[in-house]
């Protein structure tokens, strides 16, 4: 534990912000989980109208500061080619 009042502080921030982020990221990471296994059960038309709602909430998380840009977009980009080979098949 911290002695430091701003120590103190800090930490009561870092755990307030780690709350709010991991909402953003659960949230994130059940869309992404929810693509999959639409596509898995053949459901295309549903899977592509959740990529922009993937891609909203994505962009979000990366304004927020809660994922960096490079990783948002291989996101984005690994949806996009999941989507693409099921339309292949």
């Amino acid at each position: 534990m911290p002695n430091l009042a701003n120590a103190k502080k800090a930490l009561r921030q870092s755990k307030k912000r780690y709350e709010r982020n991991k909402v953003v990221r659960d949230e994130l990471h059940s869309l992404r989980r929810k693509l999959r296994k639409l596509l898995e059960a053949g459901k295309l038309p549903e899977a592509k109208q959740l990529m922009p709602t993937l891609d909203k909430k994505a962009d979000k998380a990366v304004t927020k500061g809660i994922y960096k840009r490079n990783k948002v977009a291989r996101i984005k980009s690994r949806a996009m080619a999941s989507i693409r080979r099921a339309e292949a098949k």
